[in-house]
């Protein structure tokens, strides 16, 4: 029985879940919180067991040694030599990587020299990886990436109103984000609604902390709401997403900062739901306070009404639409929030059913017979990990 583990890492956190083949069943999966703080957070959960315990001032290094030592002692692994296979989700891919790829030093250099376009995300993930290559010797580590689905772009959508030679010199263009997540929900949408990929017309909505819109058209990414970082789009927990680009020289002069400590700490890091409500980065805080708090409300209708913004534009490039998904951290748990946004796209068709939208429940939250779908599809970017691994080595193998 082969044991495929995925990494999720981010600069304060790792997410990872242990997987047997070929089954693809989750053995295991866990969450590491707060890292460098002064108490970090471990959680593991299997078939049988939670477990969660607070730890002193976790590092990544010392995270990944809990995790695996933590593996060995409740033997969901006897030995470390089990896991054959480490596949870590990286953002950004650029236009070099197009599928998943085994790492080797030149890779990892490359993921490195990506940060550019990822600079919350690619050095963390490229940390990660040279320290499972030292707590796992023995395993192959595959990189796959947000990017690659996106790099199918048609060019109409890829391409930025700049100078031609620009775009070609520096390789600037719309790489897109959660692309991993995407492409599970457009394949898992397909089987809901037993139709062949290839006929559909989709908007996928990945709204959790960070939140992207995606147009698919005959099986193929067409239009997707992040740029050429994962900054751009709807408004998310902390990230302006789309603003005028003048913004950023504008409050370099007015705050005496550097232009990228702008675009690294504020609009990343400081802005979205966080900086318009003063409050908080948390769907549910917000929804919580929103009837005592009008900027807690403010943030929650900005929220909704770029997200509509962006379903009406898909809309139309799309030439209509067969269906609407919702996934991510709100959109599979917020049935409020998904109500509200049907209810701003009501003009296209888009309805929910009120017993089916309550339910949560995975597939159409739609009435019978509605000309536009509305699906509620948990996303498992871990599960797509392993299936884009395994695929990768078996044509890698032959």
């Amino acid at each position: 029985m082969q044991k495929i583990l995925t990494i999720n890492a981010g600069s304060s956190s790792l997410k990872w879940n242990l997987f047997a083949l070929p089954m693809e069943t989750s053995l295991a999966h866990g969450l590491v919180e707060r890292l460098n703080e002064p108490v970090a957070t471990f959680k593991l959960v299997t078939s049988g067991q939670k477990y969660s315990q607070p730890v002193n001032t976790l590092t990544a290094t010392t995270a990944v040694d809990l995790v695996l030592d933590k593996l060995e002692e409740l033997a969901i692994i006897h030995a470390r030599t089990e896991i054959s296979v480490v596949g870590h989700r990286i953002v950004a891919g650029g236009t070099a990587f197009k599928h998943p790829t085994l790492v080797t030093p030149a890779v990892l250099a490359q993921i490195i020299d990506l940060s550019d376009y990822a600079p919350l995300h690619n050095p963390a993930e490229a940390h990660y990886i040279k320290l499972f290559m030292a707590a796992l010797p023995h395993a192959q580590q595959m990189a796959v990436f947000d990017s690659q689905f996106f790099t199918q772009l048609p060019e109409i959508n890829a391409i930025y109103s700049i100078p031609y030679d620009y775009t070609k010199q520096y390789n600037i263009r719309r790489y897109g984000e959660h692309g991993i997540s995407h492409d599970y929900l457009a394949k898992r949408s397909a089987d809901l609604l037993r139709k062949p990929l290839t006929q559909l017309k989709l908007i996928t909505l990945h709204l959790g902390s960070g939140a992207s819109i995606t147009a698919i058209k005959n099986g193929r990414p067409y239009d997707t709401s992040m740029g050429f970082t994962p900054l751009t789009g709807v408004t998310m927990s902390t990230r302006a997403g789309d603003v005028d680009p003048a913004l950023v020289p504008f409050l370099a002069k007015k705050l005496n900062l550097p232009a990228d400590e702008v675009v690294t700490d504020i609009l990343n890091r400081q802005s979205g739901l966080l900086g318009i409500s003063g409050l908080s980065m948390d769907m549910r805080d917000l929804m919580a306070a929103e009837q005592e708090n009008p900027r807690a409300k403010l943030a929650i209708d900005i929220f909704i009404n770029r997200i509509v913004k962006y379903i009406g534009s898909y809309y139309v490039e799309l030439g209509g639409l067969d269906a609407l998904v919702f996934s991510g951290g709100i959109g599979e748990n917020d049935t409020d929030i998904r109500a509200r946004i049907a209810h701003g796209v009501q003009a296209l068709g888009i309805n929910l059913d009120a017993k089916r939208n309550q339910a949560n429940n995975e597939g159409p939250i739609s009435p019978e017979n509605a000309a536009i779908t509305a699906l509620l599809v948990p996303t498992n970017e871990e599960l797509a990990i392993v299936r884009q691994v395994v695929q990768a080595l078996n044509v890698t193998q032959r």
